[in-house]
C-alpha cells in the first residue's frame, strides 16, 4: 500500500469514527433529554416541563438540547419514534397461523409494555391533555404515523385511501386503549389487554363488513 492510500484510508477511517461518534452523541442526548422530561412530568406534571429544567437535571448544555428540540412537542414526537423502533425490533417474518389482528395485538401490547418503563411520566402527559387538549391535536399526526408502522409491521397494506382509513382506525383504537391502560392497575396489564382485543374485534368486523 503506498502512502497516499494509506493517507486516503487514514482520513476515511477518521471521517466514519467522527461520524459514529455524533450519532452515539445524539443518540445519547435524546434518550437522557427524554427519560428527564419523563421523570420531571412525574413529579411536576407534564405543562411544567422546561427545557431549562431538563438541562439542570441532565447537565447538558440548553445549546444542545435546542439543536435537538424545540419545545415539549418534539420530545413527545422523539420518545414516539423511540418507542417505534424498540417494538419493530420484534416484528418477525409473517406467520400464515397467525392473523393480522393478533400481530397487531402484539405489538401495540409491546408498546403498552414500554410505556410502564415510565408511566407515572406518561400518565401525567395524558392527563394534561385535559388543561391543553391543543398538545394533542399537535400530537396526532406523530402518533398516526406511528400507527402506520405498526400497520407495516404486521404486514398490512396502508396505501391509498384505505391505508389511510386503516391508520386512523388503529391510532382511534390506541387512543382510546391508552386511556384504560392509565388507569389499569393489574399487574398483568389484563384490563389493557381486554380492551384492546375488543377494540381490535370491533374493528375486524367492520374491515370484513367494508372490504378491507
Amino acid at each position: 500500500m503506498s502512502i497516499c492510500e494509506y493517507s486516503i484510508r487514514k482520513r476515511v477511517n477518521i471521517t466514519m469514527t467522527k461520524a459514529q461518534s455524533n450519532t452515539k452523541n445524539t443518540a445519547d442526548i435524546q434518550h437522557s433529554v427524554i427519560k428527564a422530561a419523563l421523570e420531571i412530568s412525574a413529579q411536576n406534571g407534564w405543562l411544567n416541563v422546561q427545557l431549562s429544567d431538563i438541562a439542570a437535571k441532565t447537565a447538558i448544555d440548553i445549546n444542545d438540547i435546542y439543536d435537538h428540540f424545540y419545545d415539549r412537542t418534539d420530545i413527545l414526537a422523539t420518545y414516539g419514534r423511540m418507542l417505534d423502533r424498540r417494538i419493530l425490533r420484534n416484528v418477525q417474518e409473517p406467520d400464515a397461523s397467525e392473523s393480522h389482528r393478533d400481530t397487531l395485538f402484539d405489538l401495540l401490547m409491546d408498546r403498552f409494555e414500554i410505556l410502564n418503563e415510565d408511566r407515572e411520566g406518561v400518565c401525567a402527559i395524558i392527563r394534561s391533555f385535559r388543561y391543553d387538549p391543543k398538545q394533542a391535536i399537535i400530537g396526532l399526526p406523530h402518533l398516526g404515523r406511528s400507527m402506520g408502522w405498526v400497520l407495516d409491521g404486521a404486514g398490512i397494506n396502508t396505501n391509498g385511501l384505505k391505508g389511510a382509513l386503516k391508520i386512523a382506525g388503529l391510532t382511534a383504537i390506541y387512543v382510546k386503549t391508552l386511556y384504560v391502560w392509565a388507569k389499569d392497575d393489574s399487574t398483568d396489564m389484563s384490563k389493557t389487554m381486554a380492551e384492546l382485543d375488543k377494540n381490535l374485534g370491533r374493528a375486524e368486523q367492520w374491515s370484513s363488513k367494508l372490504g378491507f
